[in-house]
């Protein structure tokens, strides 16, 4: 009666990881540098859906402070392709629609330009624009001040102008007072304010606003407005957007544009959304590169440990066995990549974020994501170089040299 053969001992889970544990602590440096290109791509993708994620927030908080409800009128061409003008009373007719809360406007001064003094040449107009302002013009908008004050009733009547904030950076102005003028149209005016950025207006950003009374009395501003700024009930926007053309010009409607800035902020928004993808897939073909390094090293790994492998066969040890060795040395190497990876493109996310005054968004199913798309990619890294190894047969591993 022969005897039956042992049977051969069962590897727990904690076995198998003890088992594949030993190629990265016999060989920690090649491990750290197959992981790495895995951390890399990983990172990349994590770090590009936070920043991505974390920009979409700001942006959604900037519309949420600012509001939807701000629409724009401004004059089109006219039907022999010369530049239209709004009417003198463009602002006042747009005030009577119903369900508009504030109506504001600037006109362009035209002809006028800033100096910051008069030994500047002419020529050296930094691109600033000289408008004229109404006093509503700030609570309308939303605008806030980094310095100074706004136009009043009084300031508005003499030489006082408030900058856009790129126009004081130009301009070399960092506080408005009494003692810092600047030359408007070849006159002397105070700067009385500095604006904040307008996400909304940003063409008040590089502007210098006066009065409306100063700029007809001194820089021979003609009265019509260039853009009409409303603010409407959220509710009724896209109403008061259908009738806006022809409530500002009734003899013209077709030679008024009537916008909506926060659409804007949306196509950048979509704009944004299209790059992040272009960038998913650049952090994707990374990962790829990364699970050929890992696949690569196993195959190495498993030529190197050829006698190894012949002794586990030879003390008893299977074929599913050597193969769950390698399978779990390969997700092991992989998971420390992602593990770290979603690490890294986690502090660079939040170290950007930082950096832009932007609130910290790191999605859940982008970490998760990343470490899931590493055990998959070592598990395919892996098969090969683990049913390979479980092939050898006992005498042609340990007959190697």
């Amino acid at each position: 009666m022969s005897a039956a053969l042992p049977t051969p001992a069962r590897m727990w889970p904690r076995d198998v990881l003890k088992v594949g544990a030993v190629g990265l602590r016999t060989r920690p440096m090649r491990a750290f540098l197959s992981s790495l290109g895995i951390a890399i791509g990983i990172a990349a993708m994590v770090s590009v859906v936070g920043i991505s994620s974390s920009s979409q927030a700001e942006l959604d908080r900037q519309l949420d402070a600012l509001g939807t409800n701000l629409l724009t009128v401004t004059p089109g061409q006219t039907f022999g392709g010369d530049e239209a003008t709004l009417p003198d009373a463009a602002e006042s007719m747009v005030a009577r629609i119903g369900p508009v809360d504030s109506v504001s406007a600037v006109g362009e001064v035209k002809g006028a330009n800033v100096y910051r003094t008069d030994r500047i040449p002419e020529a050296e107009t930094s691109g600033i624009t000289v408008l004229a302002a109404r006093t509503g013009l700030r609570s309308a908008i939303g605008i806030e001040l980094s310095s100074g004050t706004w136009l009043n009733a009084a300031t508005s009547r003499y030489p006082a102008v408030v900058l856009g904030a790129k126009t004081a950076d130009r301009l070399g102005i960092s506080r408005a007072g009494a003692d810092t003028a600047v030359l408007v149209g070849g006159e002397w005016f105070t700067v009385v304010g500095i604006l904040e950025r307008a996400p909304l207006a940003p063409e008040l950003d590089t502007a210098a606003l006066i009065g409306w009374p100063v700029a007809e009395a001194l820089l021979d501003f003609d009265g019509h407005p260039t853009t009409v700024y409303t603010r409407s009930d959220p509710a009724k926007v896209e109403q008061v957007q259908s009738v806006l053309g022809a409530t500002a010009n009734p003899e013209q409607p077709n030679e008024v544009e009537v916008s909506r800035p926060s659409d804007a902020l949306a196509a950048q928004k979509a704009a944004g959304q299209a790059f992040t993808g272009l960038l998913l897939g650049l952090g994707a073909v990374a990962l790829l590169v990364g699970g050929v390094g890992v696949a690569n090293t196993m195959v190495i790994s498993v030529l190197e440990r050829r006698a190894e492998i012949g002794l586990r066969r030879s003390l008893g040890a299977t074929r599913r066995q050597v193969r769950l060795q390698f399978l779990a040395e390969s997700l092991l190497l992989s998971t420390l990549g992602g593990v770290g990876g979603a690490v890294l493109g986690a502090l660079v996310t939040a170290g950007y974020a930082t950096y832009q005054d932007w609130p910290t968004i790191i999605p859940g199913w982008a970490v998760g994501g990343g470490v899931l798309a590493t055990l998959g990619i070592g598990s395919l890294a892996g098969l090969y170089p683990a049913i390979r190894a479980s092939r050898l047969s006992p005498t042609e591993a340990l007959a190697a040299p």
